[in-house]
């Protein structure tokens, strides 16, 4: 009888599918948030979606990451995704080209930080800035102001509720050797820069509380920065990267990036992007590496520090992300 019932507990674990999500229009999909929408019930990813199948003449033209919307996709179960169409946000403190949705329920309002970069570029120049939107429903949004943060080119923004109080942001300073700063701010309206979290020049931050901690996750370009803290002010860097290798399983056959974590009921999972330059279709097509796919695991705790199998089947995300 054990037996069986150790064969029917097997049995009922489903892992996600590998990608756990591709966009079926853009195949671009990249820089994942997800959020729970209290009105529909039900957990939804927003994400920055590439314009990875476009072909331009110039393989070394970046257009293709600009003129990128924001799209939205949502789940019933957790481990099956469907396109849930395009964000839509106000003209005026917006614009076409839109990275790293950033999202956040705090105190019944949604928060939104945007990565908003004016125009189309056809290389990796123009100003980037942060702005702030707030929304009931995840579908209308009202602008609340561009967040002032003494650079001309930030992206990516990770926000929290600081445990001393108030608000905490992390984000990518560009023109301050790319390395990773952090800002207080009391009202989310005026913000403060403080110096970087680390010396290495990153991108992507996502900072969240899991087994009595507050981790920091980034993109290197090399496999993902692992920072440890008990404030959210002191940190320590872990001796090891994440995903800075390629994955055994198609589709995950390249670096892990721009990190997004979600932690439920203790477990926390980590959600990633991977281009698909090592798939068999790139062999054929020299820009197929332009398209990009979400990914998804789970982290565990090792010796104080967070490790990742992207080699082991996904996690089973039925229970944490079904719609309630």
């Amino acid at each position: 009888m054990l037996t069986l019932a150790a064969l029917a507990g097997c049995a009922s674990v489903e892992p996600a599918p590998r990608p756990l999500y591709r966009d079926p229009v853009l195949d671009g999909a990249a820089d994942v948030s997800l959020v729970f929408n209290r009105g529909l019930k039900r957990w939804e990813m927003f994400y920055t979606n590439r314009r990875a199948t476009l072909r331009l003449p110039d393989p070394k033209d970046v257009s293709w990451v600009h003129g990128t919307p924001i799209a939205i996709a949502t789940t019933d179960d957790g481990n099956h995704w469907r396109a849930a169409g395009q964000a839509s946000f106000p003209a005026e403190c917006t614009g076409v080209t839109l990275w790293a949705p950033e999202i956040q329920d705090f105190d019944g309002t949604y928060h939104l930080w945007l990565t908003v970069v004016p125009g189309v570029h056809s290389s990796w120049t123009g100003e980037r800035r942060i702005e702030h939107l707030t929304s009931a429903d995840l579908r209308t949004w009202q602008c609340a102001g561009r967040v002032d943060l003494g650079s001309p080119k930030v992206i990516d923004a990770s926000v929290i509720r600081a445990p001393q109080g108030g608000w905490r942001m992390w984000f990518k300073d560009e023109q301050g050797g790319s390395k990773l700063k952090v800002a207080d701010s009391a009202d989310l309206k005026t913000w403060a820069v403080r110096g970087p979290v680390s010396q290495l020049a990153g991108e992507g931050p996502t900072v969240f509380q899991f087994a009595g901690k507050w981790w920091l996750v980034a993109d290197l370009w090399k496999g993902l920065l692992v920072l440890r803290s008990d404030d959210a002010l002191n940190w320590r860097e872990q001796p090891t990267r994440l995903l800075a290798g390629i994955g055994q399983h198609p589709t995950d056959r390249a670096k892990g990036q721009h990190p997004g974590v979600t932690v439920v009921d203790g477990r926390a999972y980590l959600f990633y992007f991977t281009h698909q330059g090592g798939e068999p279709e790139a062999q054929a097509d020299d820009r197929w590496h332009q398209r990009t796919v979400i990914q998804v695991a789970e982290m565990k705790l090792q010796d104080g520090w967070l490790t990742v199998d992207r080699n082991a089947p996904p996690p089973d995300l039925r229970s944490a992300f079904k719609a309630r």
